[in-house]
């Protein structure tokens, strides 16, 4: 009986060890579907630019401007942690819909971007990409709105914390990663094992710029709980924007909701 307990107390911490150290290919999913780019914006129709960017540490980056003849306004955004920007032409569409000027780049290790991700990695690549908005563009930040999807919706609110935007758009955030590890490995110690922060709750008080936290009741992975969560903390101006459907399919289920509070969103800031 006491060997059998300490082989699967072995086995457990040995599991325990492998997640630590195995942990950023766990998080960061550039391979799935995959790192290549499956396509561009002009297979739907939309005109854009290649940009080439270097974070502060020498990473490259690649991106896309996507140019809009009567712009309202621009939108710099981050998607979540697998595929790349070729898996977001929807979201850059819709944008162009709503008439607005678009930068998407693919965080280090992901697409044709240099590097390996990490946490602080992540954040060097958000301020080359506001760096291109203001030095290339010549955009004051008053212009740009910052969006950003799940794991992008914490480099989203980390840029928009040091950079004060026109607005910022969190869609799916959850409060920190601990947290969400806690939420999903509940039989493990799993805010011990969390090598990044993703701080969402800590920085969201302090956020100066009207906010709109879009998510669902019903999503998988980013329990709706921690979006209401940073919802309460956030100060006003805020709005919460409420949609059906699971974490990755829910703006595409409920198209209409998610566009009509985009744009009345964009309209009001």
């Amino acid at each position: 009986m006491i060997s059998s307990l300490l082989t699967l107390l072995a086995a457990y911490l040995l599991l325990l060890v492998g997640i630590y150290f195995y942990q950023p290919h766990l998080l960061f999913l550039p391979e799935i579907p995959s790192r290549q780019l499956e396509r561009t914006p002009q297979a739907i129709g939309l005109a854009y630019e290649d940009v080439r960017l270097t974070a502060s540490d020498g990473t490259e980056l690649h991106g896309w401007w996507l140019a809009h003849p009567e712009p309202a306004g621009n939108v710099l955004f981050f998607h979540g942690n697998a595929g790349n920007i070729s898996h977001r032409l929807h979201t850059l569409r819709l944008f162009h819909e709503l008439g607005y000027q678009s930068l998407i780049i693919d965080y280090r290790g992901y697409g044709k971007s240099g590097g390996k991700p990490s946490e602080a990695g992540l954040y060097a690549d958000a301020e080359a990409a506001w760096r291109y908005l203001r030095e290339t563009r010549r955009l004051q930040p008053g212009e740009i709105v910052i969006s950003g999807r799940s794991l992008g919706a914490a480099v989203a609110l980390y840029l928009a914390h040091r950079h004060p935007p026109r607005a910022l758009i969190l869609e799916s955030p959850f409060t920190s990663l601990p947290d969400l590890a806690a939420a999903h490995y509940r039989w493990l110690p799993a805010r011990w094992l969390t090598r990044y922060a993703f701080d969402n709750r800590q920085r969201i008080p302090q956020l100066d710029a009207p906010l709109l936290i879009v998510h669902s009741e019903e999503d998988e992975i980013t329990p709706a709980q921690q979006a209401r969560t940073l919802y309460a903390l956030a100060p006003e101006p805020k709005q919460q924007l409420v949609l059906q459907g699971g974490h990755n399919d829910a703006r595409l289920g409920d198209e209409q909701t998610y566009t009509d509070g985009l744009r009345a969103f964009l309209a009001r800031h």
